[in-house]
C-alpha cells in the first residue's frame, strides 16, 4: 500500500489529480452557500471576502493532504481543523441564537457539496469514470468525511444516495443576502493587497467564475438567478476545453498554485511513491495510467 492516504489505484486519486478540481472547488462554494447556517458560518468566522484566494488555497491544501499526504500528515491537519471548528459559533439570524459550527448537519452539507462538485465537474469535463467508479469515489470519500468529525456510516456513499440527500435538503436551502454576495464575489472578486498586481488580468476571471456558476445544478442556478441561462452543451464544451488546457500545464508550474507546505508535501509523495516502484516520469498526474504502477497493482476495490 502506498505511503499516501489514497493510493494511485484509488478513484479518489484519479479525480483529485485532475485540474477540473479548480472549477469543482468554486462550484462547491457556490452550492454550499445555499445552506443558510453553513453560509453564515463562513461569513462570520473567516476572512473570505478579504482573501478569497487564500480560502481556495486552504481548501485545496486540505484536499491535497487528504489525498496525497501521509496518514500522519492528514491526522495532524484534521485534528487542527476539528479543534478550530469546535471553538467557533454561528449567529443564527433566524433565531438570534449562537450555535456550534461543528454540527453534523452543517458538516455533512459542506462535505457532500464539495465532493459531489469534484465528481460532477471531473466527469462532465471528460475524465473517464464508469458509474461503478463514481460510486466508489463517494464511498472512498466517507473516510475523508471522518477527518472533519463525521461518522462514515452517516455519509452518502453512492451517486444515488448523494442525489437523494440533495433532494431531501432542498426545502432547507435558500438564497440569503450573504449567499448572494458570495456568489457575486466569486464571479467578480476584489483582489487582496498581495495580489493587486494581478488586477489588470481580472477580466479573465469572469469567464472562469461563470463556468463554475453554469456547472451548478439547474435548481441551484434558478435559486440564484444571477446570470441568464445558456445552452448546457456549450457549458460542457467550455469545461472540457478548460480541462484540456489546464491538464497540459506542467506539474511543476501547476504546483505553484499551492502553499509552500503543500508543495513540499507533494514532493515527498513523489519521492516515497518512486521508492515503492511507481513510475514518476509523468509526475503524480501520470499515475492515473496503470502501466506506471508496480507489477500486481490494480484498481483499489470499494
Amino acid at each position: 500500500m502506498a505511503a499516501t492516504v489514497m493510493a494511485p489505484e484509488s478513484v479518489t486519486w484519479r479525480v483529485h489529480i485532475d485540474r477540473t478540481m479548480w472549477v469543482g472547488g468554486v462550484r462547491s462554494l457556490m452550492l454550499q452557500a445555499l445552506h443558510p447556517m453553513a453560509m453564515w458560518g463562513v461569513w462570520q468566522n473567516s476572512n473570505f471576502q478579504e482573501d478569497p484566494f487564500g480560502r481556495l488555497q486552504r481548501t485545496a491544501d486540505f484536499v491535497g493532504v487528504a489525498t496525497f499526504g501521509s496518514r500522519e500528515e492528514i491526522e495532524k491537519l484534521a485534528a487542527r481543523v476539528r479543534q478550530i471548528h469546535r471553538s467557533l459559533r454561528i449567529l443564527n439570524h433566524d433565531t438570534g441564537r449562537k450555535e456550534p459550527l461543528d454540527q453534523p448537519e452543517f458538516l455533512l452539507w459542506v462535505h457532500c457539496a464539495e465532493v459531489y462538485s469534484y465528481l460532477e465537474t471531473a466527469r462532465r469535463g471528460g475524465l473517464p469514470l464508469t458509474d461503478k467508479m463514481a460510486d466508489q469515489y463517494l464511498d472512498e470519500q466517507r473516510e475523508a468525511a471522518t477527518h472533519v468529525g463525521l461518522h462514515a456510516e452517516d455519509v452518502p456513499g453512492t451517486v444515488a444516495e448523494t442525489e437523494a440527500y440533495f433532494q431531501e435538503m432542498r426545502p432547507r436551502l435558500r438564497v440569503t443576502d450573504e449567499a448572494l454576495e458570495t456568489v457575486k464575489f466569486l464571479l467578480w472578486p476584489r483582489m487582496p493587497e498581495n495580489l493587486r498586481f494581478l488586477a489588470p488580468g481580472k477580466p479573465a476571471w469572469f469567464p472562469f467564475g461563470a463556468l463554475c456558476y453554469y456547472t451548478l445544478p439547474k435548481w441551484a442556478r434558478d435559486m440564484y438567478g444571477l446570470l441568464p441561462e445558456v445552452p448546457q452543451p456549450a457549458v460542457t464544451a467550455a469545461l472540457r476545453s478548460f480541462r484540456m488546457a489546464m491538464n497540459s500545464i506542467p506539474e511543476s508550474v501547476h504546483d505553484l498554485a499551492f502553499m509552500k507546505p503543500t508543495r513540499e508535501m507533494l514532493e515527498r509523495s513523489r519521492q516515497e511513491l518512486a521508492a515503492e516502484g511507481y513510475d514518476l516520469s509523468g509526475g503524480l498526474i501520470g499515475l492515473r495510467d496503470p502501466r506506471r504502477w508496480p507489477s500486481g497493482r490494480t484498481l483499489t476495490p470499494a
